[in-house]
Protein backbone atom coordinates (compact mmCIF):
# COMPACT_ATOMS: atom_id res chain seq x y z
CA UNK A 1 0.00 0.00 0.00
CA UNK A 2 1.14 3.52 -0.72
CA UNK A 3 2.11 5.67 2.24
CA UNK A 4 2.69 9.38 2.79
CA UNK A 5 6.08 9.16 1.12
CA UNK A 6 4.31 8.49 -2.17
CA UNK A 7 2.70 11.92 -1.81
CA UNK A 8 5.70 13.85 -0.57
CA UNK A 9 9.47 13.37 -0.11
CA UNK A 10 12.08 15.33 1.88
CA UNK A 11 13.84 16.38 -1.34
CA UNK A 12 10.64 17.83 -2.85
CA UNK A 13 10.84 21.61 -3.04
CA UNK A 14 8.10 24.05 -2.09
CA UNK A 15 7.29 27.75 -2.24
CA UNK A 16 4.98 29.54 0.19
CA UNK A 17 2.42 32.00 -1.21
CA UNK A 18 -0.27 34.09 0.47
CA UNK A 19 -3.77 34.58 -0.89
CA UNK A 20 -3.89 38.16 0.31
CA UNK A 21 -1.84 39.98 2.90
CA UNK A 22 -1.76 38.35 6.32
CA UNK A 23 -2.13 40.72 9.27
CA UNK A 24 -0.78 40.54 12.79
CA UNK A 25 -4.35 40.31 14.11
CA UNK A 26 -4.70 37.01 12.23
CA UNK A 27 -2.29 35.44 14.74
CA UNK A 28 -4.74 36.03 17.59
CA UNK A 29 -7.60 34.53 15.57
CA UNK A 30 -5.50 31.48 14.66
CA UNK A 31 -4.23 31.04 18.22
CA UNK A 32 -7.50 31.34 20.11
CA UNK A 33 -10.16 30.27 17.61
CA UNK A 34 -8.51 27.83 15.18
CA UNK A 35 -5.84 26.15 17.31
CA UNK A 36 -8.34 24.33 19.58
CA UNK A 37 -9.85 22.75 16.44
CA UNK A 38 -6.75 21.90 14.39
CA UNK A 39 -4.23 21.23 17.16
CA UNK A 40 -0.78 22.58 17.92
CA UNK A 41 0.95 20.67 15.10
CA UNK A 42 -1.21 22.24 12.38
CA UNK A 43 -0.90 25.63 14.07
CA UNK A 44 2.88 25.29 14.12
CA UNK A 45 3.00 24.33 10.43
CA UNK A 46 0.88 27.34 9.42
CA UNK A 47 3.05 29.70 11.48
CA UNK A 48 6.27 28.19 10.11
CA UNK A 49 5.10 28.63 6.52
CA UNK A 50 3.90 32.15 7.29
CA UNK A 51 7.30 33.00 8.77
CA UNK A 52 8.94 32.22 5.41
CA UNK A 53 7.08 35.12 3.81
CA UNK A 54 8.92 38.39 4.05
CA UNK A 55 7.06 41.41 5.35
CA UNK A 56 4.55 42.74 2.83
CA UNK A 57 5.42 39.96 0.36
CA UNK A 58 3.15 37.34 -1.22
CA UNK A 59 5.83 34.80 -2.27
CA UNK A 60 8.72 33.14 -0.44
CA UNK A 61 11.99 31.68 -1.61
CA UNK A 62 12.12 28.03 -2.67
CA UNK A 63 13.02 25.48 -0.01
CA UNK A 64 12.97 21.72 0.62
CA UNK A 65 10.78 19.70 2.95
CA UNK A 66 13.92 18.39 4.60
CA UNK A 67 14.66 21.89 5.90
CA UNK A 68 11.05 22.20 7.10
CA UNK A 69 11.40 18.89 8.96
CA UNK A 70 14.50 20.20 10.75
CA UNK A 71 12.93 23.58 11.54
CA UNK A 72 9.81 22.03 13.06
CA UNK A 73 11.55 18.97 14.54
CA UNK A 74 8.87 16.76 13.00
CA UNK A 75 8.90 13.78 10.68
CA UNK A 76 7.45 13.98 7.20
CA UNK A 77 4.32 12.02 8.08
CA UNK A 78 3.37 14.51 10.81
CA UNK A 79 3.90 17.43 8.44
CA UNK A 80 1.86 15.76 5.70
CA UNK A 81 -1.07 14.98 8.01
CA UNK A 82 -1.01 18.52 9.40
CA UNK A 83 -1.05 19.88 5.86
CA UNK A 84 -4.19 17.89 5.06
CA UNK A 85 -5.97 19.27 8.12
CA UNK A 86 -5.06 22.84 7.16
CA UNK A 87 -6.42 22.18 3.68
CA UNK A 88 -9.66 20.77 5.04
CA UNK A 89 -10.36 23.75 7.30
CA UNK A 90 -9.70 26.27 4.53
CA UNK A 91 -6.37 27.72 5.67
CA UNK A 92 -4.20 26.21 2.94
CA UNK A 93 -4.33 25.23 -0.71
CA UNK A 94 -1.67 22.97 -2.23
CA UNK A 95 -0.54 22.86 -5.85
CA UNK A 96 1.97 20.35 -7.24
CA UNK A 97 4.04 20.17 -10.44
CA UNK A 98 6.26 17.34 -11.67
CA UNK A 99 8.99 17.97 -14.24
CA UNK A 100 11.50 15.27 -15.23
CA UNK A 101 10.65 13.29 -12.13
CA UNK A 102 11.26 16.26 -9.81
CA UNK A 103 8.26 17.39 -7.79
CA UNK A 104 7.64 20.91 -6.48
CA UNK A 105 4.78 22.35 -4.44
CA UNK A 106 3.14 25.71 -3.86
CA UNK A 107 1.61 26.12 -0.41
CA UNK A 108 -0.87 28.99 -0.61
CA UNK A 109 -1.84 30.31 2.82
CA UNK A 110 -5.36 31.63 3.25
CA UNK A 111 -6.25 34.17 5.95
CA UNK A 112 -8.54 32.92 8.72
CA UNK A 113 -12.09 34.15 9.04
CA UNK A 114 -12.45 37.38 10.96
CA UNK A 115 -13.95 36.97 14.47
CA UNK A 116 -17.44 38.02 13.38
CA UNK A 117 -17.44 35.49 10.51
CA UNK A 118 -16.14 32.76 12.83
CA UNK A 119 -18.65 33.28 15.64
CA UNK A 120 -21.54 33.44 13.15
CA UNK A 121 -20.23 30.65 10.90
CA UNK A 122 -22.72 27.99 11.95
CA UNK A 123 -20.13 25.19 11.81
CA UNK A 124 -16.78 26.24 13.25
CA UNK A 125 -18.40 28.06 16.18
CA UNK A 126 -20.34 24.89 17.09
CA UNK A 127 -17.17 22.79 17.01
CA UNK A 128 -15.31 25.36 19.14
CA UNK A 129 -18.15 25.54 21.68
CA UNK A 130 -18.08 21.74 22.03
CA UNK A 131 -14.28 21.76 22.33
CA UNK A 132 -13.70 24.45 24.98
CA UNK A 133 -17.03 24.70 26.79
CA UNK A 134 -19.49 27.50 27.45
CA UNK A 135 -17.45 29.62 29.89
CA UNK A 136 -14.29 29.71 27.76
CA UNK A 137 -16.35 30.27 24.62
CA UNK A 138 -18.02 33.29 26.24
CA UNK A 139 -14.63 34.60 27.34
CA UNK A 140 -13.26 34.37 23.78
CA UNK A 141 -16.33 36.10 22.41
CA UNK A 142 -15.77 38.99 24.85
CA UNK A 143 -12.08 39.04 23.90
CA UNK A 144 -12.91 39.56 20.22
CA UNK A 145 -15.69 42.15 20.77
CA UNK A 146 -15.73 45.68 22.13
CA UNK A 147 -18.22 48.35 23.05
CA UNK A 148 -19.96 50.16 20.23
CA UNK A 149 -19.52 53.90 19.92
CA UNK A 150 -21.89 55.83 22.17
CA UNK A 151 -25.09 56.98 20.52
CA UNK A 152 -25.51 60.12 22.56
CA UNK A 153 -27.99 62.52 21.03
CA UNK A 154 -25.81 65.43 22.17
CA UNK A 155 -23.19 64.44 19.57
CA UNK A 156 -23.67 65.69 16.00
CA UNK A 157 -21.97 64.41 12.86
CA UNK A 158 -19.80 67.28 11.53
CA UNK A 159 -17.66 65.21 9.16
CA UNK A 160 -16.89 67.01 5.89
CA UNK A 161 -17.66 65.32 2.55
CA UNK A 162 -15.04 64.82 -0.15
CA UNK A 163 -16.30 67.63 -2.35
CA UNK A 164 -16.27 70.01 0.62
CA UNK A 165 -12.53 69.57 1.02
CA UNK A 166 -11.15 68.79 -2.42
CA UNK A 167 -11.56 70.32 -5.87
CA UNK A 168 -11.35 68.62 -9.25
CA UNK A 169 -8.28 69.09 -11.46
CA UNK A 170 -8.36 71.76 -14.16
CA UNK A 171 -8.46 70.60 -17.80
CA UNK A 172 -4.82 71.57 -18.24
CA UNK A 173 -3.71 69.14 -15.57
CA UNK A 174 -5.55 66.23 -17.15
CA UNK A 175 -2.72 65.71 -19.64
CA UNK A 176 -0.81 63.88 -16.95
CA UNK A 177 -3.44 61.14 -17.00
CA UNK A 178 -2.47 60.23 -20.55
CA UNK A 179 1.18 59.86 -19.55
CA UNK A 180 0.38 57.58 -16.61
CA UNK A 181 -2.52 55.59 -18.14
CA UNK A 182 -0.23 52.65 -18.91
CA UNK A 183 0.95 52.59 -15.29
CA UNK A 184 -2.48 52.36 -13.67
CA UNK A 185 -2.92 48.58 -13.88
CA UNK A 186 -0.61 45.89 -12.56
CA UNK A 187 1.78 44.58 -15.17
CA UNK A 188 1.71 41.07 -16.65
CA UNK A 189 2.30 38.32 -14.07
CA UNK A 190 1.87 40.88 -11.29
CA UNK A 191 -0.78 41.58 -8.66
CA UNK A 192 -1.35 44.31 -6.14
CA UNK A 193 -0.60 43.41 -2.54
CA UNK A 194 -3.81 43.49 -0.57
CA UNK A 195 -6.34 41.45 1.38
CA UNK A 196 -8.82 39.21 -0.41
CA UNK A 197 -12.16 38.36 1.13
CA UNK A 198 -12.00 35.18 3.20
CA UNK A 199 -14.74 32.70 2.36
CA UNK A 200 -16.27 30.50 5.07
CA UNK A 201 -16.25 26.70 4.80
CA UNK A 202 -18.93 25.40 2.47
CA UNK A 203 -19.87 21.72 2.11
CA UNK A 204 -20.49 20.66 -1.49
CA UNK A 205 -24.23 20.72 -2.21
CA UNK A 206 -23.93 17.42 -4.08
CA UNK A 207 -23.39 15.72 -0.70
CA UNK A 208 -27.08 16.28 0.11
CA UNK A 209 -30.06 14.78 -1.72
CA UNK A 210 -32.00 17.93 -2.67
CA UNK A 211 -34.16 15.97 -5.12
CA UNK A 212 -35.51 13.81 -2.31
CA UNK A 213 -35.98 16.90 -0.15
CA UNK A 214 -37.93 18.73 -2.87
CA UNK A 215 -40.11 15.66 -3.47
CA UNK A 216 -41.02 15.55 0.21
CA UNK A 217 -41.88 19.25 0.53
CA UNK A 218 -45.42 20.23 -0.28
CA UNK A 219 -45.44 23.04 -2.86
CA UNK A 220 -48.34 24.67 -1.06
CA UNK A 221 -46.35 24.85 2.18
CA UNK A 222 -42.82 25.45 0.91
CA UNK A 223 -42.52 26.95 -2.59
CA UNK A 224 -39.47 25.94 -4.61
CA UNK A 225 -38.33 29.56 -4.77
CA UNK A 226 -37.73 29.37 -1.01
CA UNK A 227 -34.80 27.03 -1.65
CA UNK A 228 -32.44 29.82 -2.69
CA UNK A 229 -28.71 29.15 -3.27
CA UNK A 230 -27.95 30.66 0.14
CA UNK A 231 -30.51 28.43 1.84
CA UNK A 232 -29.16 25.37 0.02
CA UNK A 233 -25.65 26.17 1.23
CA UNK A 234 -26.91 26.37 4.80
CA UNK A 235 -28.81 23.09 4.40
CA UNK A 236 -25.69 21.32 3.09
CA UNK A 237 -23.60 22.57 6.01
CA UNK A 238 -26.24 21.64 8.58
CA UNK A 239 -26.68 18.19 7.04
CA UNK A 240 -22.93 17.54 7.34
CA UNK A 241 -22.59 19.12 10.78
CA UNK A 242 -25.49 17.27 12.41
CA UNK A 243 -25.71 14.23 10.10
CA UNK A 244 -29.27 15.06 9.00
CA UNK A 245 -30.87 13.19 6.12
CA UNK A 246 -33.37 14.62 3.63
CA UNK A 247 -36.43 13.25 5.48
CA UNK A 248 -35.51 14.86 8.79
CA UNK A 249 -34.38 18.07 7.06
CA UNK A 250 -37.88 18.37 5.57
CA UNK A 251 -39.39 18.52 9.06
CA UNK A 252 -36.87 21.14 10.16
CA UNK A 253 -37.61 23.30 7.11
CA UNK A 254 -41.35 23.16 7.76
CA UNK A 255 -40.64 24.56 11.20
CA UNK A 256 -38.52 27.41 9.80
CA UNK A 257 -41.01 28.84 7.27
CA UNK A 258 -42.01 32.43 8.08
CA UNK A 259 -45.12 34.39 7.13
CA UNK A 260 -43.53 35.46 3.83
CA UNK A 261 -43.15 31.80 2.73
CA UNK A 262 -39.37 32.10 3.13
CA UNK A 263 -37.03 29.83 5.05
CA UNK A 264 -35.62 31.68 8.05
CA UNK A 265 -31.99 30.61 8.19
CA UNK A 266 -31.53 31.35 11.89
CA UNK A 267 -34.68 29.39 12.79
CA UNK A 268 -33.44 26.51 10.63
CA UNK A 269 -30.05 26.50 12.38
CA UNK A 270 -31.67 26.63 15.80
CA UNK A 271 -34.08 23.83 14.87
CA UNK A 272 -31.23 21.63 13.62
CA UNK A 273 -29.18 22.29 16.76
CA UNK A 274 -32.12 21.56 19.08
CA UNK A 275 -32.94 18.34 17.18
CA UNK A 276 -29.34 17.12 17.38
CA UNK A 277 -29.07 17.87 21.10
CA UNK A 278 -32.37 16.09 21.75
CA UNK A 279 -31.20 12.97 19.90
CA UNK A 280 -27.69 13.06 21.39
CA UNK A 281 -28.55 13.85 25.00
CA UNK A 282 -27.78 17.58 24.89
CA UNK A 283 -24.37 17.08 23.28
CA UNK A 284 -22.99 18.96 20.27
CA UNK A 285 -20.93 17.49 17.40
CA UNK A 286 -17.13 17.58 17.56
CA UNK A 287 -14.68 18.06 14.71
CA UNK A 288 -12.83 14.82 13.94
CA UNK A 289 -11.32 13.09 10.95
CA UNK A 290 -13.86 10.87 9.25
CA UNK A 291 -12.69 7.50 10.52
CA UNK A 292 -14.32 4.61 12.36
CA UNK A 293 -16.15 5.92 15.47
CA UNK A 294 -14.45 4.95 18.71
CA UNK A 295 -17.58 3.17 19.89
CA UNK A 296 -17.20 0.68 17.02
CA UNK A 297 -13.43 0.18 17.29
CA UNK A 298 -12.68 -3.28 18.68
CA UNK A 299 -8.87 -3.33 18.42
CA UNK A 300 -8.13 -1.60 21.71
CA UNK A 301 -4.88 -3.37 22.63
CA UNK A 302 -1.61 -3.21 20.74
CA UNK A 303 -2.02 -5.47 17.68
CA UNK A 304 0.27 -8.49 17.41
CA UNK A 305 -0.96 -10.49 14.40
CA UNK A 306 -1.19 -9.23 10.83
CA UNK A 307 -4.98 -9.35 10.96
CA UNK A 308 -5.10 -7.29 14.15
CA UNK A 309 -2.75 -4.72 12.60
CA UNK A 310 -5.00 -4.53 9.55
CA UNK A 311 -8.07 -4.05 11.75
CA UNK A 312 -6.33 -1.23 13.63
CA UNK A 313 -5.32 0.40 10.35
CA UNK A 314 -8.85 0.27 8.93
CA UNK A 315 -10.29 1.62 12.18
CA UNK A 316 -7.98 4.65 12.24
CA UNK A 317 -7.79 5.56 8.54
CA UNK A 318 -10.32 7.36 6.35
CA UNK A 319 -11.80 5.58 3.30
CA UNK A 320 -10.33 8.21 0.96
CA UNK A 321 -6.81 7.49 2.23
CA UNK A 322 -7.34 3.71 1.95
CA UNK A 323 -8.65 4.09 -1.60
CA UNK A 324 -5.66 6.23 -2.63
CA UNK A 325 -3.19 3.76 -1.11
CA UNK A 326 -4.79 0.83 -2.94
CA UNK A 327 -4.52 2.92 -6.12
CA UNK A 328 -0.82 3.58 -5.65
CA UNK A 329 -1.35 7.16 -4.50
CA UNK A 330 -3.52 8.12 -7.49
CA UNK A 331 -6.45 10.43 -6.73
CA UNK A 332 -9.85 8.70 -7.17
CA UNK A 333 -11.98 9.75 -10.11
CA UNK A 334 -15.19 11.71 -9.63
CA UNK A 335 -17.17 8.54 -10.33
CA UNK A 336 -15.23 6.66 -7.65
CA UNK A 337 -15.72 9.48 -5.14
CA UNK A 338 -19.43 9.55 -5.86
CA UNK A 339 -19.65 5.79 -5.34
CA UNK A 340 -17.84 6.11 -1.99
CA UNK A 341 -20.12 8.93 -0.90
CA UNK A 342 -23.24 7.00 -1.87
CA UNK A 343 -22.05 3.96 0.07
CA UNK A 344 -21.51 6.02 3.24
CA UNK A 345 -24.64 8.15 2.92
CA UNK A 346 -27.17 5.90 1.18
CA UNK A 347 -26.30 2.67 3.00
CA UNK A 348 -25.01 4.35 6.18
CA UNK A 349 -21.90 2.19 6.38
CA UNK A 350 -19.26 3.31 8.87
CA UNK A 351 -15.81 4.37 7.56
CA UNK A 352 -14.00 1.26 8.85
CA UNK A 353 -16.54 -1.03 7.18
CA UNK A 354 -16.17 0.94 3.95
CA UNK A 355 -12.40 0.36 4.12
CA UNK A 356 -12.96 -3.42 4.11
CA UNK A 357 -15.41 -3.00 1.25
CA UNK A 358 -12.77 -1.08 -0.73
CA UNK A 359 -10.23 -3.88 -0.32
CA UNK A 360 -12.71 -6.62 -1.25
CA UNK A 361 -13.97 -4.68 -4.26
CA UNK A 362 -10.51 -3.74 -5.54
CA UNK A 363 -9.28 -7.34 -5.42
CA UNK A 364 -12.43 -9.04 -6.69
CA UNK A 365 -12.93 -6.64 -9.64
CA UNK A 366 -9.29 -6.42 -10.74
CA UNK A 367 -8.82 -2.87 -9.32
CA UNK A 368 -11.80 -1.51 -11.31
CA UNK A 369 -13.92 -0.58 -8.24
CA UNK A 370 -17.11 -1.54 -10.03
CA UNK A 371 -20.11 0.47 -8.84
CA UNK A 372 -22.47 -2.47 -9.37
CA UNK A 373 -20.31 -4.80 -7.27
CA UNK A 374 -19.75 -2.18 -4.55
CA UNK A 375 -23.46 -1.40 -4.22
CA UNK A 376 -24.45 -5.07 -4.15
CA UNK A 377 -22.05 -5.76 -1.28
CA UNK A 378 -22.90 -2.50 0.49
CA UNK A 379 -26.65 -3.17 0.44
CA UNK A 380 -26.04 -6.69 1.77
CA UNK A 381 -23.83 -5.43 4.61
CA UNK A 382 -26.34 -2.68 5.41
CA UNK A 383 -29.14 -5.26 5.75
CA UNK A 384 -26.86 -7.33 7.97
CA UNK A 385 -26.22 -4.19 10.07
CA UNK A 386 -22.45 -4.56 9.90
CA UNK A 387 -20.87 -1.99 12.21
CA UNK A 388 -17.28 -3.08 12.92
CA UNK A 389 -14.27 -3.89 10.78
CA UNK A 390 -14.07 -7.41 12.20
CA UNK A 391 -17.72 -8.07 11.38
CA UNK A 392 -17.16 -6.93 7.80
CA UNK A 393 -14.08 -9.16 7.43
CA UNK A 394 -15.89 -12.18 8.90
CA UNK A 395 -18.89 -11.67 6.63
CA UNK A 396 -16.69 -11.31 3.55
CA UNK A 397 -14.77 -14.43 4.56
CA UNK A 398 -17.97 -16.45 5.04
CA UNK A 399 -19.41 -15.31 1.71
CA UNK A 400 -16.23 -16.34 -0.07
CA UNK A 401 -16.32 -19.75 1.65
CA UNK A 402 -19.93 -20.28 0.53
CA UNK A 403 -19.05 -19.33 -3.03
CA UNK A 404 -16.09 -21.72 -3.04
CA UNK A 405 -18.22 -24.59 -1.75
CA UNK A 406 -20.89 -23.81 -4.36
CA UNK A 407 -18.30 -23.98 -7.14
CA UNK A 408 -17.02 -27.34 -5.84
CA UNK A 409 -20.54 -28.77 -5.76
CA UNK A 410 -21.28 -27.76 -9.34
CA UNK A 411 -17.88 -28.70 -10.72
CA UNK A 412 -19.01 -31.89 -12.55
CA UNK A 413 -21.75 -30.00 -14.34
CA UNK A 414 -19.51 -27.17 -15.45
CA UNK A 415 -17.18 -28.00 -18.31
CA UNK A 416 -15.60 -24.53 -18.37
CA UNK A 417 -12.64 -23.98 -16.01
CA UNK A 418 -13.49 -21.93 -12.97
CA UNK A 419 -11.41 -18.74 -12.65
CA UNK A 420 -9.40 -18.60 -9.47
CA UNK A 421 -10.14 -15.38 -7.58
CA UNK A 422 -7.48 -13.32 -5.89
CA UNK A 423 -8.20 -13.06 -2.18
CA UNK A 424 -6.92 -10.90 0.69
CA UNK A 425 -4.59 -12.66 3.10
CA UNK A 426 -7.15 -12.52 5.92
CA UNK A 427 -9.79 -14.42 3.89
CA UNK A 428 -8.30 -17.84 4.60
CA UNK A 429 -7.41 -18.48 8.22
CA UNK A 430 -6.42 -22.05 7.48
CA UNK A 431 -3.79 -21.27 4.87
CA UNK A 432 -0.99 -20.98 7.44
CA UNK A 433 -1.82 -24.32 9.09
CA UNK A 434 0.43 -27.12 7.96
CA UNK A 435 -1.39 -30.08 6.48
CA UNK A 436 -0.14 -33.65 6.56
CA UNK A 437 1.66 -34.64 3.34
CA UNK A 438 0.01 -37.35 1.26
CA UNK A 439 1.56 -40.78 1.63
CA UNK A 440 3.71 -41.80 -1.33
CA UNK A 441 3.28 -45.40 -2.70
CA UNK A 442 7.08 -45.76 -3.03
CA UNK A 443 7.52 -44.70 0.56
CA UNK A 444 4.98 -47.27 1.74
CA UNK A 445 6.68 -50.09 -0.21
CA UNK A 446 10.07 -49.19 1.24
CA UNK A 447 8.56 -49.13 4.70
CA UNK A 448 7.22 -52.68 4.25
CA UNK A 449 10.64 -53.95 3.10
CA UNK A 450 12.29 -52.50 6.19
CA UNK A 451 9.66 -54.15 8.41
CA UNK A 452 10.37 -57.54 6.74
CA UNK A 453 14.13 -57.15 7.28
CA UNK A 454 13.61 -56.33 10.98
CA UNK A 455 11.33 -59.37 11.37
CA UNK A 456 13.94 -61.68 9.76
CA UNK A 457 16.62 -60.45 12.16
CA UNK A 458 14.35 -61.17 15.12
CA UNK A 459 13.84 -64.73 13.90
Amino acid sequence: MAQHWQEILPIDRYIVAANGLLHEYDRKVLTFLYQPLIGSTCYSLYMSLWAELEENRLWSESSTHHLLMNLMDMNLKEIYEARLKLEGIGLLKTFVKTVDGERSFIYELYPPLNPEQFFLDGMLNIYLFRKIGKSHFSRLRRFFTDQQKPKDKEYFDVTRAFQDVYASATPGNLQYLQDMSEELDAGPNEQFIGRNETMPIQIDNSMFDFDLLSAGLNESLVPKKALTPKVKNVISNLAFLYNIDAIEMKNLILGAINEHEEIDIEDLRKGARDWYQFVNYDNLPSLINRTQPVAYQIQKNEPTTQEEKLIRYYETTSPLTVFKEFSGGIEPSNANLKTLEEVMIKYKLLPGVVNVLIEVSMIKTDMKFSKAFVESVASHWARKQVKTVKEAMELARNEEHKMTESKKTGKSFNKKPVRTELLPDWFDKEKQKQTKPEKSPDLEAKKREIEKMLKALDD
